[in-house]
């Protein structure tokens, strides 16, 4: 069995959320008293969130490349990052390990492809919604297009992350804003919607809507769990 190094804490109850699902797969996958093997270091997310609100993503690079390294030096034979955003910075932090790190695109690509779908809603925060590095790794990578909210939208829901979400507040009047940005980009073509935010799934699940909703965090959790499990 390997051991799964998780740099979590953005936000701390994303993180959580992470840690029941995946102990809830391996015991699903092995049965008994089965449970991740895992090295977990839980950022403070005010340190990283007041860099990204500077834009400082050289800084963001050098503190998760840290504590990949941390995690790498503890034992981990392969790392998560448990925040789509965090993302942005994936290749610089994988350049700075000699362990695999699974990308949480991937995993949510592959769930995709098997669905059939070729385009689309990703839903997040701004910088995964407006940055090409999560749109560039679907498409170029798996040939799949993705279609995001118009600006009004963006600004709402990223607001709706970091005030409410990100802080444990979850509101009806946020989860009917969510559907109706769904139900928008189903009307412009999106086959599927990409919860492409940790924490989108306090909010929302699939009985909200009847367009299929594709959880990274679920998704990404999962395939951790069978990296943990591989030979």
């Amino acid at each position: 069995m390997k051991t799964m190094g998780v740099i979590g804490g953005m936000s701390w109850e994303s993180t959580q959320h992470y840690y029941q699902l995946m102990n809830q797969y391996m015991h699903a996958k092995l049965g008994g008293h089965n449970s991740i093997e895992a090295i977990i270091y839980s950022v403070n997310f005010e340190r990283i969130l007041t860099l990204v609100h500077q834009d400082n993503w050289g800084a963001v690079e050098k503190a998760i490349a840290h504590l990949a390294k941390k995690l790498e030096t503890a034992g981990a034979d392969f790392l998560i990052l448990t925040s789509n955003a965090i993302h942005k910075v994936f290749s610089q932090v994988e350049a700075a390990v000699n362990i695999p790190i699974l990308h949480i695109a991937d995993p949510t690509a592959e769930a995709i492809q098997k669905a059939g779908i070729k385009t689309v809603g990703l839903l997040g925060t701004k910088v995964t919604m407006e940055e090409s590095f999560y749109k560039d790794r679907l498409l170029h990578q798996w040939g799949i297009e993705a279609l995001i909210p118009d600006a009004h939208d963006r600004e709402s829901l990223h607001k709706i992350i970091f005030d409410e979400l990100t802080v444990g507040k979850i509101l009806d009047s946020s989860r009917e804003k969510l559907i109706a940005w769904i139900e928008k980009l189903g009307k412009q073509g999106a086959e599927g919607i990409v919860l492409g935010c940790t924490e989108l799934t306090l909010l929302i699940g699939q009985k909200d809507t009847r367009i299929p909703l594709l959880d990274a965090t679920a998704l990404h959790a999962r395939a951790a769990v069978d990296l943990v499990c591989s030979k």
